[in-house]
């Protein structure tokens, strides 16, 4: 469930920035090192992320032409491309990052109204219209920022990206229904969230930003469980 594409795409605005801040406050040393994410290090991180926007501008070609370009030839080789990734110089990795993301900007920015209404398939193989792209690109940058471990926490990241992931995540796992049931009250929002799951749905309470770091799967802090301090339910994947 992507937000509407006017938000969409100044949260991956707002994003991109977050990640290049993100990707400057760590010295090389730092990005060669492991990251929270199991077998990744920062240079697998920016690989990805590198990655993701050359990805993503397959989908603005198709979107752009009508010719069906996907965002990759196969899962395998999204792996490949990732860890050939994690493999280059750091200047060369920090250098990919910035002309990827330039390069989806611009592609994105001369779609014209009928190729953004263009349906496209992301790589779990749901169609789409090319408006969602932005929204797909929003919650690789933005997550990612944090995942690198330099300045850029959850915190950090936009009111309105902490709603829109919610959002989405919760949909995506209530459809899965393959999780446990939740209730998530922010202590900081008045908006509320229920994930459909197995069993009584278990409430959670805590900052906006510290629930979506928990339902994407990131370690969060400050979370409580019925009003009491207590084990968080485990999630499965989300994406």
């Amino acid at each position: 469930m992507a937000p509407e594409p006017a938000l969409s795409r100044h949260l991956m605005q707002q994003g991109t920035e977050l990640f290049r801040r993100a990707l400057e406050s760590v010295t090389d040393d730092q990005l060669a090192a492991p990251t929270a994410l199991a077998g990744w290090t920062g240079k697998h991180v920016a690989a990805h992320v590198a990655a993701n926007a050359e990805a993503l501008g397959n989908l603005v070609r198709w979107a752009r032409t009508g010719e069906e370009t996907p965002m990759y030839s196969s899962p395998e080789q999204r792996n490949a491309d990732i860890e050939a990734g994690a493999t280059r110089p750091e200047a060369d990795l920090r250098a990919w990052v910035d002309r990827s993301a330039t390069a989806l900007a611009t592609g994105l920015d001369a779609l014209t109204d009928e190729q953004w209404d263009r349906q496209v398939r992301t790589a779990q193989g749901r169609l789409v219209p090319a408006t969602e792209i932005p929204w797909m690109r929003t919650r690789e940058v933005m997550v990612h920022a944090v995942d690198l471990g330099g300045s850029v926490g959850y915190a950090d990241l936009p009111l309105d990206f902490h709603a829109a992931l919610l959002d989405d995540i919760v949909a995506k796992r209530s459809a899965a229904a393959d999780g446990p049931a939740l209730h998530l009250a922010p202590t900081d929002d008045e908006r509320r969230w229920d994930v459909a799951g197995a069993g009584e749905p278990t409430t959670v309470n805590g900052p906006l930003s510290e629930l979506a770091a928990y339902l994407s799967g990131r370690p969060a802090t400050g979370l409580a469980v019925g009003g009491a301090t207590a084990d968080l339910p485990d999630l499965p994947r989300w994406l």
